[in-house]
């Protein structure tokens, strides 16, 4: 008998659909920060910095930023179920973390929190999201339209696969994008459309834009099934007007495109002359129903002034799909069994807070303003120091949590990069990393129609 002594899985036998995407905010330069770190570990003063400053990912406690009091009390008790009934609770934890904590233990398996839950999620989480979301919206939601997931990442990934059959397949994706969107499409072989937004019109959709490119795509003979709209953007930081939002209703519904709609950064609006409108508002404003149009709409608890990015909580909303698709849906949900049920719990205390009258609401307040306030201060101190900056522009910070200057390097740099065979704005990206300590995304790993650009997270 012989026996075969190459190995079976390599580089080159994986699936290839793995090696035609990147994910840069979690590329080379992150690994590279990661070993440098190491190294001022094991070496203090090795290097001109004493600790690696992320700003490659938007991890807002990683950077200090606090919890709230409320969610983290209401995680622990659900975790803990016997500190109910112990004397001491009533001093440590608020009266409505209580009473919210036994509300969703009674709704857990088993009443506990180590158990499966049904595939979508515990539904009176998601009665909880929905009344959130018409209290938001001013139009009714359903329970039965909304999945519990892992972080909006996973949502997105579900999308993906539900609604991608072959490379003919494609999805309409703005640029620079949130390379989730691009990675995802690429793995479920699907392909990506980009329409570029402006950035000389402060990241702006010009819906013109997005026409030539669907028609392009069409004459080449794909079939666009959906576009992905940002909002506020990520990595931009633009918050759409209500007519641009308006528009972008009227061209999907117009061309049967889904609209998956990331509305992460919902919370995060930074200018008085903009707020947040999620799509499924406009759209119902407008006199469409989910006959008419259909969107799906993303939010997690990472972002926001929560920033629990590490609890992986998070859910889309589905309108217009039918009830056999929304069938399929769960079928596929089920292949993972089930959300993590601390994400669960987050997401559904992030769509339904406490309320005036609650003895927690006033200090719950006080610490969603303080972030929001700490938040918005940032971002314009990073964006006015940009600005000052020689050789160096940035469009305003509407909303989100991120800035996207761009930098204009020098002809001695450019040719350096060359020499190195790298481009421009990998060769800055990674001298400010060995140089300062500093680890950001290139604006290349966006995608970005002009490479100088470079990511910088708040």
């Amino acid at each position: 008998m012989s026996y075969n002594k190459t190995a079976n899985i390599t580089a080159e036998t994986i699936n290839p659909r793995v090696k035609t995407f990147n994910y840069e905010p979690c590329g080379e330069i992150a690994r590279h920060a990661e070993r440098l770190q190491e190294e001022l570990n094991k070496n203090p003063g090795s290097r001109p910095f004493q600790e690696i400053i992320y700003c490659n990912l938007g991890n807002p406690q990683a950077l200090g930023q606090r919890p709230i009091t409320f969610f983290r009390e209401v995680l622990s008790l659900c975790d803990n179920p016997a500190l109910l009934n112990r004397d001491e609770a009533h001093l440590l934890f608020s009266q409505c973390a209580m009473k919210r904590a036994r509300k969703i233990i009674e709704a857990m398996p088993g009443r506990d929190s180590g158990p499966y839950t049904p595939s979508q999620g515990i539904k009176s989480l998601r009665e909880s999201i929905a009344d959130g979301i018409a209290g938001r919206d001013g139009y009714p939601s359903r329970p039965e339209d909304i999945f519990l997931t892992d972080g909006a990442s996973s949502a997105i990934n579900l999308t993906m696969q539900i609604l991608i059959r072959s490379e003919e397949d494609a999805i309409l994706c703005p640029l620079p994008e949130y390379p989730l969107y691009s990675g995802s499409i690429l793995l479920h072989g699907g392909t990506m459309v980009p329409y570029n937004l402006s950035e000389d019109g402060d990241w702006g959709l010009d819906i013109f834009e997005v026409k030539r490119c669907l028609e392009e795509a069409r004459i080449s003979g794909l079939t666009v099934r959906a576009m992905v709209v940002i909002n506020p953007g990520n990595p931009t930081g633009q918050v759409l007007s209500v007519t641009n939002q308006e528009e972008i209703v009227e061209f999907c519904r117009k061309e049967g495109l889904v609209i998956l709609a990331d509305e992460v950064y919902q919370d995060n609006i930074y200018v008085d002359d903009k707020k947040f409108n999620s799509f499924k508002k406009v759209a119902r404003s407008l006199g469409y129903t989910e006959d008419d149009i259909s969107i799906v709409s993303y939010h997690s608890v990472s972002m926001g002034y929560y920033g629990e990015c590490g609890r992986r909580g998070g859910y889309m909303e589905i309108c217009g799909f039918g009830e056999d698709v929304m069938g399929e849906i769960c079928k596929v949900a089920s292949l993972t069994l089930c959300p993590n049920i601390g994400g669960q719990i987050l997401t559904s205390l992030v769509m339904d807070t406490p309320k005036i009258g609650d003895d927690c609401f006033e200090n719950f307040l006080a610490e969603k303003e303080s972030i929001l306030s700490s938040l918005a201060k940032r971002a314009k101190t990073l964006e006015k120091a940009f600005s000052s900056l020689e050789g160096v522009t940035c469009n305003r910070i509407e909303g989100a949590i991120y800035l996207f200057p761009r930098i204009h390097l020098p002809a001695a740099a450019i040719k350096a990069a060359k020499t190195e065979g790298v481009s421009p704005d990998i060769f800055y990206a990674c001298r400010l990393l060995n140089d300062a300590g500093i680890a950001i995304v290139p604006g290349s790993g966006f995608h970005q129609v002009r490479l100088l650009d470079s990511f910088i997270s708040v």
